[in-house]
């Protein structure tokens, strides 16, 4: 039997630089020991591969130093997690984020609440380990959320922190800049890069000269640039240069006829997108081949779409014990609106948004995904994030390119896949614990009893309870 040597030399460094964490953070971390060993446990690696059963990986120094079998013998000063039935993925990296939760009341101008204590600590409960905010409400907010996370004084995952969302008139939003022209849209993009911000969002009523004025400036920095666009059409923006687009066809103005340039026409677009058929429209086809050979990703967000559509299954009894109490209520409400109708066009939407997503993955495209807790208040952080993937899976993807959409494409796209998104010697021990087999049963991802990020390891139970009651409050 050969002894598994455990290289120490770099983790030692690792460990100086690691941010002494706070008694606010500590509480919640169950595993922190130099030297750590999970065993016995199947290893969902990222990268697509089939499942390995009976595997040790080695933690120290907060990086991954070994893969092997468990039949290898361990240092005697190893801590032993037994991972006996249990399965080991990559955490997740997850795309269109937000650290705010919309208004409960219904207001002509609503603003949106900021959620620093709950979000952060319900996206590293769930697994979510990195995480781009998809636009800001309020990015000095956002960009001190990613500082305490980062000096160990809150819990919450790595965070890409996008800009305020680029975006002309059109919106009655208080907490919206609305871009007058070009220029201005180059001074937000070098005022908030100066600022710490790593990515940036074109909105709805941004202009194909202000998205152009945007991205550019946004690529001299060598930071991207995403949108949920909507006056700008899929295909105009690729060919502009955008990075990633959010959501999918039922954003995309391509669908909508008669569309004038530069104009948003919503509605339209998603009455087409309720009427096609995927497999033989051609409009459908042409945005799949440009967005494929333009290297522009797409961002799935089913769960914020799920919502909307009638006759699905309740929402999950740990969602709504997370959220305030007048939260909860007004959702409830819109929800049972939302359930009895009849006419609703969203079931074939959600239908044909899936089908596009397959589709464009099949095809070649990068397919990330995200939660973008927003909506009307029933998609919440972390526990919303497992459902949207979950979503993959019923939209025709095995649990397996579920996961890796969820982990190795996020890291991918955020340019971090030599140090996240996948189980490999030398990353980031960013890691799930899983108590159950989600390569079987994609529902199994709810089930994570630790998160590993940086080899510390988190108590998800503890940092999801201290969430209860509250979203929506703070």
């Amino acid at each position: 039997m050969r002894t598994l040597f455990v290289v120490l030399f770099a983790s030692s460094a690792a460990i100086a630089q690691r941010p002494t964490l706070s008694a606010a953070v500590r509480q919640y971390v169950s595993v922190d020991t130099p030297l750590v060993a999970i065993r016995n446990v199947r290893v969902i690696d990222g990268t697509g591969a089939p499942p390995k059963e009976n595997q040790t990986v080695v933690i120290s120094g907060g990086k991954i130093t070994a893969i092997a079998p468990s039949t290898y013998n361990l240092s005697p000063t190893t801590f032993i997690i037994d991972g006996t039935g249990k399965t080991l993925t990559p955490g997740f990296v997850m795309v269109h984020e937000h650290m705010f939760y919309p208004p409960s009341a219904v207001v002509s101008t609503p603003t949106y609440i900021e959620l620093a204590y709950s979000f952060p600590r319900l996206y590293l409960g769930a697994g979510i380990t990195t995480a781009r905010t998809g636009g800001s409400m309020s990015p000095y907010a956002d960009l001190n959320i990613r500082r305490w996370i980062d000096a160990g004084t809150i819990p919450g995952p790595k965070l890409d922190v996008t800009g305020p969302y680029l975006s002309g008139p059109g919106l009655p939003l208080a907490q919206f800049h609305e871009l007058v022209d070009s220029a201005d849209a180059r001074r937000t993009v070098r005022y908030w890069a100066d600022l710490g911000a790593t990515s940036f969002k074109a909105y709805m009523h941004i202009t194909r000269d202000e998205l152009r004025a945007a991205v550019d400036e946004a690529h001299k920095r060598k930071l991207k640039i995403t949108g949920h666009l909507c006056s700008v059409t899929f295909r105009e923006a690729a060919e502009i240069g955008i990075d990633d687009l959010e959501h999918g066809i039922m954003t995309a103005g391509d669908f909508a006829a008669g569309k004038r340039p530069d104009v948003c026409a919503v509605q339209q677009a998603q009455s087409y997108v309720a009427e096609m058929n995927p497999a033989t429209d051609t409009i459908l086809a042409s945005v799949i081949k440009t967005l494929v050979d333009r290297k522009v990703a797409v961002t799935s967000t089913l769960a914020v779409f799920e919502i909307s559509v009638p006759n699905r299954p309740p929402t999950p009894q740990r969602v709504l014990e997370a959220m305030a109490t007048d939260a909860r209520l007004r959702y409830l409400q819109n929800r049972a609106a939302t359930a009895g109708s009849t006419t609703s066009p969203w079931t074939r939407i959600f239908r044909n948004e899936m089908a596009f997503e397959k589709m464009f993955a099949d095809a070649g495209g990068l397919l990330l995904v995200g939660t973008d807790p927003t909506g009307y208040g029933g998609v919440i952080a972390g526990f919303s994030s497992q459902r949207a993937v979950e979503l993959l899976v019923e939209a025709g993807f095995t649990p397996i390119e579920a996961i890796k959409i969820a982990t190795l494409n996020g890291a991918t796209y955020l340019g971090r896949a030599d140090r996240v998104g996948t189980i490999a010697v030398g990353k980031d021990a960013d890691l799930m614990l899983i108590a159950g087999d989600p390569s079987f049963r994609i529902a199994d991802i709810e089930k994570v009893e630790l998160v590993f990020k940086d080899g510390v390891g988190y108590d998800s139970a503890k940092l999801l309870a201290s969430a209860k009651g509250i979203v929506g409050n703070q």
